[in-house]
């Protein structure tokens, strides 16, 4: 028998999760995008990440045909960024902060790092489609490396084992 979805809800939201931003754009240019925290490397040969993107998502459609997307790893101070691109927004690009890479995709302007992506497969998985990433080009920046942490229905910081946290 089926876990009961609101158990089941509630379980995941107390399992820590990076948050991103993935995007991609049409032949237009146009950008589309939506936050995720369903993503994971796959594997390191040939690299590969996975994104889980619900069937509901406005840009569903896009993603299900298109054949590149970027994420976007976040730092906390994009909270109020990744919330917004969770909903349903006409112009999530509307509020600014993003860039062009130079092979055209859009990506967060101060991301922790980006990775850009061929798509190397779709998957059927429930309400879900799990869009598969060829890893073609990645930007990781200099300087800290706090990411935005999602627990618990909330932003959260990060602390080690050793009792250190990192502040936002």
């Amino acid at each position: 028998m089926a876990a009961e979805p609101d158990a089941f809800r509630e379980a995941m939201a107390r399992f820590p999760a990076g948050v991103t931003i993935v995007t991609t754009h049409d032949q237009d240019g146009t950008s589309y995008g939506f936050t995720a925290s369903s993503v994971t490397s796959v594997s390191m040969s040939p690299p590969l990440i996975l994104v889980c993107l619900a069937r509901t998502a406005n840009s569903f459609p896009m993603f299900a045909r298109t054949e590149h997307f970027a994420v976007s790893m976040l730092r906390p101070h994009h909270a109020e960024l990744a919330m917004h691109f969770a909903g349903k927004h006409p112009d999530k690009f509307a509020r600014g902060g993003f860039t062009r890479t130079g092979t055209g995709s859009t990506v967060v302007e101060t991301a922790l790092a980006t990775v850009e992506c061929s798509v190397y497969g779709r998957f059927d998985a429930g309400d879900h489609v799990v869009l598969v990433g060829q890893v073609e080009h990645l930007h990781v920046p200099d300087g800290p490396t706090e990411p935005a942490i999602y627990v618990g229905r909330e932003f959260a910081t990060l602390c080690t084992g050793r009792g250190t946290c990192l502040n936002r």
